[in-house]
Parts: structure tokens; sequence; C-alpha cells
């Protein structure tokens, strides 16, 4: 489990068959093999820590569920390691589960080094997400804060842009989704066994 709070942006070495890549220092430090690792969101397992880069390896299910197949040597990808029962839960309750793939339409900046996002959201995510609710956006812990005709919007301070990978995202870039996990129980509680 995770918090979506970003503990450090990798850069990616490689990805070839099936084999990711990942340059970093900090998320090295205690990630032993069979760890688990969030890489943009994605709960992924730890196969070779050698100090400086970490290497997982992607299922074709994984490849085909997120963006990860997008990467390419020197991309940048939010890194969280799995949270501690003694941790803060400083964003809210994450899984490492990708739901689906969004697309950003446009980023608009604002004159503190924030900015406004908006993300085309699948339409059979709508039902998850709520104004000032919480989402996941490449492992980020963000707030909702607007929905109109199937986008999200999130407005993002300054320090979320320099230290995550919305710094350099654009108009065009798809995104690792996962809604709130509460919300996907409480529907299936309302369903009632089936």
């Amino acid at each position: 489990m995770f918090t979506g709070i970003v503990e450090e942006r990798g850069s990616v070495r490689g990805l070839a068959g099936g084999r990711l890549t990942v340059a970093c220092g900090v998320v090295t430090r205690d990630s032993a093999i069979g760890a688990s690792v969030a890489v943009n969101g994605t709960c992924l397992t730890v196969i070779e820590n050698d100090g400086s880069s970490l290497a997982f390896d992607l299922s074709e299910e994984t490849l085909d569920r997120t963006t990860l197949r997008d990467l390419e040597p020197g991309s940048f990808v939010n890194l969280e390691r799995p949270v501690t029962l003694a941790a803060r839960l400083g964003g809210h309750i994450v899984q490492g589960h990708v739901d689906a793939v969004g697309e950003i339409t446009a980023v608009e900046p604002d004159d503190e080094g924030g900015a406004l996002v908006r993300i085309v959201v699948p339409p059979d995510l709508l039902r998850y997400i709520v104004y000032k609710g919480s989402i996941t956006v490449d492992g980020v812990s963000l707030t909702v804060a607007a929905i109109e005709d199937g986008v999200i919007s999130i407005a993002l301070i300054p320090h979320t842009r320099a230290v995550t990978t919305f710094g350099t995202a654009g108009p065009g870039v798809r995104v690792n989704l996962e809604v709130d996990v509460l919300a996907k129980y409480v529907e299936r509680l309302m369903k009632g066994p089936e």
C-alpha cells in the first residue's frame, strides 16, 4: 500500500524485453529484492538493486493496462516505497493498481509556478470520482478541483510540479489513473451479493 506522496523522481535507464531499469538514489536505500515500489503509480516488484538503480520485470498485462510501455531512456518516473504502519498517511490509500489510462488535454500554468491540469478520464471511472475527492495520477495523490464532460481538473502547487513528472507533462501525455479504492468498496457493498 502507498500514499501517493512521491519520494523521488527517477530516470529510466532502459526498457527492453519486459525489464524496466530506473536510476534513483533515495528509493534504492531499503528496497530489497522482492520489495514493492510504485513506479508512476504502478506497483512493481524489485528484482535487482545495484545501489544506484532498481530493475523490475513487467508482464504483458502491466504493459497493456498502464503507460509504462511509453517510457524511454531518460524519461522521468514518480517513485514511492510502500507505506509502513508507523508512517503518516499524507496522501490517501493507494494500492498501485492502475484502473485506467487517461490523457492530459491542457496544462495552464499560473503566476506562482503551479498549474491547472485537465485530464480526460474513461467514462466507466467517472462514477468513482467526486469534487474535492482524491485520485492518483501517475502515482501522485491529488485532489479533484472540477469534473466536467468527462474531464477532471487538478490544481497543482509549485512543489508538486517541482518534485514529480508534472513539471514537464503537457497535452497529449498519457497518465496512469487509480481511483479511490474506498469508492469501489462502497459500490460493491451497495450492490450486495451476486
